[in-house]
């Protein structure tokens, strides 16, 4: 009876001692912390995307992003997406937008706030992380995090799923993928290049990939395409003329 007794302490303290998986959240928390992304909660960053201009004001809880860019007709336009919705001005002058167009300017303007701070917003409440396990990328071990959102906050686009490649000594974000559902549905690779640091604050251009056989169920599988002729390019991910004030 002695001797089963100590045979279970042991196998208890046994489990008590073996690590489980990486929390997720953890993950992006220290991907967040080693970008030096905690700075946004209170910043103001400005840079060139595609011959547009993008100004992001964060300021606690309140934010102010906005797009200007010049329309056919040669007006200067400014999209400005905050806590109160979306905006417009033509020539500095209030303008009212379309319905047949507010879905795709709010699209316009926060998907590329949302990919320029990643992983910044992998902090916000609709964000669905799960731990998936590690992978090997270029010879490299990787932590593999899912995520989904929620509906309620999740945006427009909350049926999309997305993998992050969490590096686990840096911490840094290297690769994404991600699966979306507009214009017939489709997944993209993006990996990070051209990193910069600007006010303590991690930058990261992309280039932009896919597989195009890959499909919601398996862009997991990314990672084993990278270096393979079976990956093709899409387009480069670049931003230029990166400022960030502190506040």
């Amino acid at each position: 009876m002695r001797t089963a007794a100590l045979l279970t302490t042991c196998l208890l303290l046994l489990a008590a001692c073996t690590p489980g998986p990486p929390d997720a959240e953890a993950l992006i928390d220290k991907s967040i912390a080693a970008h030096g992304m905690d700075l946004l909660d209170e910043a103001i960053v400005s840079f060139t995307f595609r011959d547009e201009g993008f100004v992001i004001d964060r300021d606690g809880g309140q934010f102010a992003y906005t797009r200007t860019y010049e329309d056919d007709e040669g007006r200067r336009v400014e999209d400005t997406l905050s806590n109160d919705g979306l905006t417009r001005t033509v020539d500095g002058e209030p303008a009212d937008i379309p319905e047949d167009e507010r879905d795709s300017a709010v699209t316009a303007v926060n998907s590329v706030v949302y990919f320029a701070l990643l992983p910044y917003f992998l902090q916000d409440p609709a964000v669905q992380p799960r731990y998936l396990g590690t992978d090997t990328v270029r010879t490299q071990p990787y932590h593999q995090v899912e995520v989904t959102f929620a509906e309620e906050d999740g945006g427009l686009d909350h049926e999309d799923r997305f993998i992050y490649w969490f590096h686990p000594d840096d911490h840094t974000m290297d690769y994404l993928a991600y699966y979306f559902h507009t214009n017939d549905g489709g997944s993209r690779l993006r990996i990070a290049e051209n990193t910069q640091m600007v006010e303590g604050i991690r930058f990261q251009d992309y280039g932009n990939y896919e597989v195009p056989h890959l499909t919601e169920d398996t862009i997991e599988q990314y990672g084993s395409y990278i270096g393979t002729d079976s990956l093709q390019h899409v387009s480069d991910v670049v931003l230029h003329d990166i400022a960030v004030e502190l506040r």
